[in-house]
């Protein structure tokens, strides 16, 4: 039976949760709304209405939540033609295709994000499909994207595991029913990762790689 690795990407994979945190704050601050980093961080793998709700609140003004919408996705896009892999993320996932795994990405991007996110990453041809915010009702942290994601593959929850780097991914991948695995690279503790259900936590891509062996996706 076949067996699938599905991925988030951005802090994941991608070193981007750093710039997402910078330009969301700046979104906020040309609206007007003084919030500290380290509130906008915490945030960070949530869709953008839950992302600004998160950090503003449900009692906000709603109307507003395109606005920011908006230019968080300006100030990031400028960003596009440069965002970096984390060492040997295309790598992994070429070894998790090689050995027989369906690789699927489990991502709140869409549309240029998710184009430029692939080109950093340039393993196309070691990513089976993708489920990406454009194609689910509720992202991270309902189990919807990851769900899909194994439909996508093929494959039920069991012979599955998913590695991200949020709170959000461990709680969408726990409800999937799927085992799984944290990274540090987002920048998100070990603590706060185990405790919202990762089996396992490394400290990037390169580390999974070296102990894959060693691995829930062995």
């Amino acid at each position: 039976m076949e067996r699938a690795a599905v991925f988030d990407v951005d802090g994941t994979l991608v070193d981007t949760n750093h710039l997402h945190v910078v330009t969301w704050w700046e979104a906020f601050r040309q609206a007007g709304h003084q919030v500290p980093m380290h509130a906008v961080h915490r945030a960070i793998g949530l869709g953008s209405t839950d992302l600004i709700a998160h950090v503003l609140g449900e009692n906000r003004d709603e109307d507003q939540d395109s606005e920011l919408s908006a230019a968080h996705k300006a100030l990031y896009g400028q960003y596009f033609d440069r965002l970096p892999a984390l060492a040997d993320a295309g790598a992994l996932l070429r070894r998790l295709h090689g050995d027989g795994r369906r690789v699927v990405l489990a991502t709140s991007a869409s549309g240029a994000e998710l184009s430029a996110l692939r080109r950093a990453l340039d393993a196309d041809e070691a990513i089976t499909a993708t489920a990406s915010a454009d194609d689910v009702e509720e992202g991270k942290p309902a189990p919807e994207p990851v769900q899909l994601a194994l439909e996508l593959a093929g494959v039920p929850a069991e012979r599955a595991v998913f590695v991200g780097d949020t709170v959000w991914d461990m709680q969408a991948g726990r409800r999937a029913g799927v085992r799984c695995v944290g990274v540090l690279s987002g920048g998100i503790p070990r603590a706060d990762l185990e405790e919202a259900g990762a089996q396992a936590v490394y400290a990037d891509p390169a580390a999974l790689l070296a102990a894959l062996a060693d691995s829930p996706l062995a």
